[in-house]
């Protein structure tokens, strides 16, 4: 007896050969039917015997396509019909609901073998198939299908046509699929000036280039990338004058995974993150330089002892590896620094032109992209920037976000959009206060909405009232009239972020650690210790307030942090040449700040855990002027010697009091105690810090879950010295993995508030 299902599928199932997938398991157990794409998932029609049904059933969620992701699977028995074969039916736009939209997929080996075997691809570096290529970046619309895509204006070649038209080929209903005959070219400019779209030709002088110490553009997945010899101290020194980038680290591509193995610490959880089909870059502790292996150059890193690493991901990478004679390359975004990767043929020419080289393409980029950038602690990836290979993967809730836009922070930016039961967050956007930057902000958000089909009916932002993203949520509801709005504290956003990363909706302890968020008493907050659940947060606890002498600029130079630290500390000292920090800065600064602290003019209040980091690492003279968010905490995580398990003294009461660690970092500093024994002793006391605090509002409140988020919680030192300590108080410590703890995780947080709100306020 023969019987027919209806199935529909929801998940991450286009753009990654999922129909003929299950077109092959269908054949496999001689089934009838036909399967289709809509704009919500995919559907099927199956007719066979009970067993046959139930194997494809199984089989359908048993093994999947690698990029595919099934999150819900509806079966339903329907009446006998008689199919007489199966076949994929045109796809079909059915209501205004979305599926999800597949992320960029890095080549394939089949591919690869392409590019050198097959007569119509060898070297070319465009090369997908169903199972790899170009997915968010090409896409305008939904369904993804080529006339939706970048790819529109190059039609099929006999050949590839028919390729995309054979349910057994691999580039059936491949969407980017193209040929040398028929698809976009790369080309070759020097100085301005076309020299050739030949693939040998290009590669071959981009290897001259990038040997000789020179620098190169190269049009990537999601936007153009800056390219030189990653052992070559000047050409890494050059880069950084076209990139305008003083000293924030810069990526490198390794040829393979030997050759990385020769520079840095790579463990199991690592290597699956370099190798998986997200291709991160991955944050790795770097090897000592030795006599028989060339160092890479120091200029890459600036000593921090980290190194963030990647492998190639793109045809036109094992392309150019075949010629170069270096087995790693810086590969850094195209862009001046600050503002987005570029992704114009004709602003990359503009922008750079003290470079020798540029590669592009001719394949629009509607979507642009920066590498994501992760890192394992506590044996888990933890993404610190979410963009090429994870966005726009949905981020499945357990509450109903439908209709919410979150605006997202004004810092490290990304926004969010609700739909049903799942977040949908932006790319890596940035510093909204670059102009650049904020179009961009503006142009994706307005794209985000229209592919994925959302009228908002909700909008939520930062609880500060000049942060950008704050006033354009403003501007953007006089076009929305219906819809309402809701302002959300920034550290409660931190800890909701993470709650909803994993499906927590009761009272917590919510330990927010970051530099920068407006307080509810209009001060500026960072080391908060929060009670709270979805809806509302009491806080309990902080770090003392420190002044902020000339506000934001204490933040760009972390030199005046330190000298609040010491007025903060009770500590008046006027001779500093002793110190390796202050002492650089120079009396008569220091005595300017110090007027300013004692008159209190312009020296806004912060209880940022930042700040205390960055006045630690400038007292022991690692960073008087920072040249990135971030760079004092990680020169100072950077030089601890771990081996020190001695912390300073501290009080806990209303406040967490560390005047007397500033008072023992001096002594110290005037005891020769070297700057890795201080920095280990310091990292020592804010874990005791945390811990203790927890502890007690454990003890006091009854709670036992502790979520941690903020940007300081990206520390290896800080994270690794709490988790088995918390464990053994019987604590369970919740952080992020899919979504940054950073300020890049903000909108989730912001949706899942907003979520709880609208609930609360509909009953």
């Amino acid at each position: 007896m023969k019987k027919a299902i209806n199935i529909r599928i929801f998940g991450r199932i286009q753009g990654v050969g999922f129909r003929p997938f299950i077109y092959r398991i269908a054949d496999k157990y001689s089934l009838n039917g036909w399967v289709l794409n809509t704009n919500q998932g995919v559907t099927l029609e199956a007719e066979g015997t009970e067993e046959a049904l139930n194997s494809f059933s199984m089989d359908l969620r048993s093994e999947l396509p690698a990029a595919a992701r099934i999150d819900d699977f509806l079966t339903a028995e329907i009446p006998f019909r008689g199919f007489s074969d199966f076949r994929i039916l045109p796809s079909m736009d059915i209501s205004d609901e979305i599926t999800e939209i597949c992320p960029d997929i890095p080549v394939c080996e089949d591919c690869l073998r392409d590019i050198g075997q097959q007569e119509r691809r060898k070297g070319y570096g465009l090369v997908n198939c169903a199972h790899c290529g170009p997915r968010f970046s090409i896409i305008k619309a939904l369904p993804y299908d080529r006339a939706n895509t970048s790819m529109d204006e190059f039609p099929m070649c006999p050949e590839c046509k028919a390729e995309y038209e054979d349910i057994l080929d691999r580039r059936f209903h491949a969407q980017p699929v193209a040929c040398n005959a028929c698809g976009p070219k790369y080309r070759l400019w020097v100085k301005g000036e076309l020299v050739s779209d030949d693939m040998e030709i290009i590669t071959s002088v981009a290897s001259e280039v990038i040997t000789g110490g020179g620098i190169i553009a190269i049009k990537g997945t999601g936007g153009f990338h800056l390219a030189c010899n990653a052992f070559n101290p000047e050409a890494v020194s050059n880069l950084r004058l076209n990139k305008q980038r003083e000293s924030k680290p810069f990526a490198v591509m390794f040829r393979d995974s030997w050759s990385l193995r020769k520079h840095a610490w790579v463990n199991e959880a690592e290597e699956t993150a370099l190798n998986s089909w997200s291709r991160p870059i991955v944050l790795l502790e770097q090897k000592q330089s030795s006599d028989d292996i060339k160092p890479l150059a120091k200029e890459l890193n600036d000593g921090l002892g980290t190194i963030g690493v990647m492998l190639p991901y793109m045809p036109l990478h094992y392309l150019l590896f075949r010629k170069l004679h270096s087995d790693a390359i810086v590969l850094t975004s195209g862009n001046i620094s600050d503002e987005p990767i570029i992704t114009s043929n004709q602003e990359a020419r503009a922008s750079f032109p003290g470079i020798d080289a540029g590669i592009d393409h001719e394949r629009e980029i509607v979507n642009r992209l920066d590498d994501s950038v992760t890192r394992v602690l506590l044996g888990k990836l933890r993404t610190y920037r979410r963009s090429r290979g994870f966005v726009p993967e949905s981020i499945c809730l357990n509450m109903d976000v439908d209709g919410i836009l979150a605006f997202g922070a004004e810092l490290v930016n990304c926004f969010g959009i609700g739909t049903k039961k799942s977040a949908i967050l932006s790319q890596h956007i940035g510093d909204l206060k670059n102009q650049p930057t904020f179009d961009f902000y503006k142009e994706s958000m307005s794209r985000f909405m229209d592919l994925f089909r959302v009228s908002p009916g909700l909008f939520v932002h930062d609880l500060h009232p000049e942060y950008l993203s704050t006033r354009y949520a403003k501007d953007l509801l006089t076009g929305h009239a219906s819809a309402g709005i809701l302002a959300v504290q920034h550290h409660h956003a931190h800890v909701a972020s993470c709650m909803a990363e994993h499906g927590l909706d009761e009272p917590v302890i919510g330990i927010a650690m970051d530099g920068t968020g407006l307080g509810t008493d209009g001060h500026i907050w960072g080391s908060e210790f929060l009670v709270c659940d979805l809806n509302s947060f009491e806080r309990l606890c902080h770090f003392d307030y420190l002044p902020l002498p000339g506000g934001d600029q204490a933040v760009k130079e972390p030199w005046r942090t330190a000298v609040a630290a010491l007025h903060y500390a009770g500590i008046e000292k006027t001779g500093f040449s002793g110190l390796a920090g202050l002492g650089i800065v120079g009396e008569e600064k220091i005595r300017i700040i110090q007027e300013m602290l004692v008159n209190n003019f312009n020296c806004p209040l912060s209880s940022g855990a930042g700040r205390y980091f960055d006045a630690v690492s400038a007292l022991l003279g690692l960073c008087l002027h920072a040249g990135y968010e971030g760079e004092a905490p990680m020169k100072l995580e950077a030089i601890a010697d771990n081996s020190v398990k001695l912390e300073y003294r501290f009080t806990i009461g209303e406040t967490i009091d560390f005047r007397n660690v500033f008072t023992m970092i001096m002594a110290e500093l005037s005891a020769g105690k070297s700057p890795g024994y201080i920095s280990a002793c310091f990292h020592n006391t804010v874990i005791s810090a945390i811990f203790e605090t927890a502890i007690r509002i454990s003890r006091e409140r009854k709670i036992v879950k502790v979520v941690l988020s903020g940007g300081m919680f990206q520390n290896r030192i800080i994270l690794e010295g709490l988790a088995p300590r918390m464990e053994r108080a019987g604590l369970e410590m919740y952080i992020h993995e899919k979504v940054p703890p950073n300020d890049g995780g903000i909108a989730l947080g912001q949706l899942a508030i907003a979520s709880a709100w609208r609930e609360k306020n509909e009953r």
